[in-house]
């Protein structure tokens, strides 16, 4: 119900009356009023006015699972969300959930991490109050080797929705860290149950440096945030449901076409390495190379000093700038 209510309250330019939401929610307006009282205790700034109603004059950084489905605009994707104050890591508890049969769909948001996790194993930095910490629960009916390239339309989708909300200028470095200038805003991580040809899940981990203001030493060179970089704070659930809506929109098309062309010259446009000089790190060596962009399938294609061409596969591969991170 309290979802509703802050839905119905932003969408109406008008004061909206106790009467219009006892109708719409079949409650009584003693039970709408004991909503009205907990929102403004969560901070947002509500005027009631006699025989108008009521009306948001503010809202703060919520982020909670009211505030995030009220803000949704989405068929699907992150319609039902699963909000956690602090845990773990997202990762683990979304597949938790996929293994006791939550739907395609399902978004769960925590406010604070205690194990974050990113690529290879490494931790993540999980401050309370300050970040966007989320994973996205998806069943494709695709086959098991096509996972990989959704990495790559998570981490499209959220450059776009925050160049989209907050007019910062977001790169992606492939396949899976948004970054502005040098330094890394962003890092996605997706994780895949699967049998030889058919997905049980996917999940999709999106951990976003938002408003923290200051960092670890050992970060300072390499991380930023939203806020730093806007010199303003942002509202979390705001910028969620943003992402949630382009990456519908790009995963609809995904699953249709089930590469990705439609999005490879756009997202090519966004590679910080592109037409650059980068160092490809894999198990076995490291070799300098030049950056082509990405294929059809997600690959990043370069020509080494040779002049020979090669497709670089995510996964136990690095790629860095000559001289550092990008």
């Amino acid at each position: 119900m309290k979802a509703e209510i802050l839905k119905m309250l932003r969408e109406s330019k008008e004061y909206v009356s106790g009467q219009q939401l006892c109708e719409r929610l079949q409650v009584s307006r003693t039970a709408v009023w004991k909503v009205i009282k907990q929102l403004e205790n969560e901070g947002y700034q509500i005027e009631a006015v006699r025989n108008r109603g009521y009306r948001i004059v503010e809202c703060p950084d919520v982020l909670s699972q009211e505030e995030i489905e009220s803000l949704m605009q989405t068929e699907c994707m992150g319609r039902h969300v699963i909000y956690y104050e602090e845990t773990d890591s997202t990762n683990t508890r979304i597949k938790h959930l996929a293994e006791q049969g939550k739907k395609h769909g399902t978004l769960a948001v925590a406010d604070r991490q205690n194990s974050g996790k990113g690529r290879r194993g490494r931790s993540w930095e999980s401050p309370l109050g300050e970040n966007i910490y989320m994973s996205l629960l998806l069943r494709p009916t695709m086959e098991p080797s096509k996972a990989p390239m959704l990495t790559l339309v998570m981490a499209y989708s959220a450059a776009m929705a925050i160049r989209e909300q907050e007019g910062l200028e977001v790169g992606i470095k492939w396949p899976n860290d948004l970054v502005i200038g040098t330094k890394k805003i962003c890092g996605i991580l997706t994780e895949m149950s699967a049998e030889i040809d058919y997905i049980n899940y996917v999940v999709i981990g999106v951990g976003i440096n938002v408003n923290m203001q200051s960092f670890p030493e050992e970060l300072c060179e390499k991380a930023t945030s939203l806020r730093v970089e806007k010199e303003s704070p942002i509202k979390r659930s705001a910028l969620i449901a943003c992402i949630m809506k382009k990456f519908e929109e790009n995963y609809e098309r995904f699953a249709k076409e089930q590469n990705l062309k439609f999005l490879q010259e756009d997202y090519n446009r966004l590679l910080v390495s592109k037409e650059k000089e980068v160092r490809v790190l894999e198990p076995g060596g490291e070799y300098n190379a030049y950056a082509l962009g990405i294929n059809e399938t997600g690959e990043l294609l370069v020509r080494k000093e040779d002049g020979e061409e090669e497709t670089v596969f995510a996964g136990e591969v690095s790629v860095r700038g000559i001289y550092g991170y990008i």
